[in-house]
């Protein structure tokens, strides 16, 4: 099954840790795609999705991915076939902090999408390196599509 990796960046740091997440999963023999932005029709029809995504303004999703959020919102689309995981990045000192991955869920739980694990929350003010603070959540992530 293949991985759908969605970032959702504003400043790179989501953008470096899915690359980072590709690459581990890349090494473990799992078949990924990679989007930076993704296009609803490019990846609607698939089944699994890794998103990683900042929070970006005053909780919004990022201008890259917003678009494709705001149309799988607005479409009629079962999404029963999709599972997703989350991972955000934010800054603990916004009351908005890692919105952006609490609206994606909602947005996607609406469409019937399956969340499989416990969403990855990591605060830039406190978490030096967020590529290896993410690749130890990974795990979970590769226990939940088992």
């Amino acid at each position: 099954m293949k991985i759908c990796i969605l970032s959702g960046s504003t400043l790179g740091t989501a953008e470096y840790v899915a690359e980072h997440l590709e690459d581990i999963l890349k090494t473990q023999g799992f078949s990924t795609a990679l989007f930076h932005g993704a296009q609803y029709d490019d990846v609607i029809g698939e089944r699994l999705w890794l998103i990683v995504t900042s929070t970006h303004g005053a909780g919004e999703i990022p201008d890259n991915l917003r678009p494709l959020f705001e149309q799988v919102a607005k479409s009629n689309q079962d999404l029963s076939h999709l599972h997703f995981a989350i991972v955000g990045l934010g800054n603990s000192d916004y009351d908005t902090f890692c919105y952006a991955t609490k609206h994606i869920e909602e947005i996607l739980q609406q469409k019937s999408a399956v969340k499989l694990c416990e969403t990855l929350e990591i605060d830039v003010l406190n978490i030096d390196d967020p590529e290896n603070y993410s690749e130890q959540w990974l795990p979970q992530f590769i226990r939940s599509i088992a």
